[in-house]
C-alpha cells in the first residue's frame, strides 16, 4: 500500500448509526439526530473528491478503512472563573463516552457508499480507527469532524511468487 485511493477530511459533527425508533404511527425513524448531518457531510466530501477523478468506479475489492474522528470536548473540561478556556488536569485525554465508535464507523461507511466510493459495505475488510478530542493527535482536526483513507487491499492469491 503505498497511497490511499481516497483521502478526505470531512467537517462536522460525526453522527452515529444507531438503533431505530417507531413513531406513534409505527414509520421507523434514527434515533441520533446528528446522523442524516454526518452522513450528509461525509457524502459531500466523497462526491468533491472523486468529481476530479472521471475513471473512478466505485471499489468492490478488499479495502481498508482507515478513519481517525474528532470529537469536541464537554464543556465540563474546562475550568470556569479565571480558568475558562483551561482544560481542568483531570480531564482525560481520549474521548471513552458515546458516541459509540462503531456506530460511528458504520454511519460513515453507509456514507462512503452513498457517495459511490464503495461498491457495498461488505467489501471493507479492515479497520483502523480511532477517535479523538480536536488537536490531541496524530490526524486530529481543529474543530469536529473525520479524516478518511480508503486503502485497496492487494490480493495475496493474485500476487506473482517468485
Amino acid at each position: 500500500m503505498t497511497s490511499p485511493a481516497l483521502a478526505l477530511t470531512v467537517y462536522g459533527t460525526p453522527g452515529p448509526q444507531g438503533s431505530k425508533n417507531r413513531n406513534a404511527a409505527g414509520a421507523l425513524y434514527e434515533s441520533s439526530a446528528a446522523v442524516k448531518p454526518w452522513r450528509e457531510a461525509v457524502k459531500s466530501a466523497a462526491l468533491d473528491a472523486l468529481h476530479h477523478d472521471d475513471g473512478w468506479a466505485a471499489l468492490a475489492c478488499p479495502v481498508l478503512l482507515d478513519v481517525t474522528f474528532s470529537l469536541r470536548r464537554p464543556k465540563h473540561h474546562y475550568g470556569t472563573g479565571r480558568n475558562a478556556g483551561q482544560l481542568k488536569p483531570s480531564a482525560p485525554y481520549f474521548p471513552t463516552g458515546k458516541p459509540d465508535l462503531d456506530k460511528l464507523v458504520r454511519s460513515t461507511q453507509d456514507a462512503l457508499k452513498d457517495a459511490g466510493v464503495l461498491a457495498d459495505d461488505s467489501c471493507v475488510t479492515d479497520v483502523r480507527t480511532g477517535k479523538r478530542f480536536v488537536l490531541t493527535g496524530e490526524d486530529t482536526l481543529r474543530t469536529p469532524g473525520a479524516v478518511i483513507r480508503v486503502w485497496r487491499l492487494n490480493d495475496p492469491s493474485k500476487e506473482p511468487t517468485p
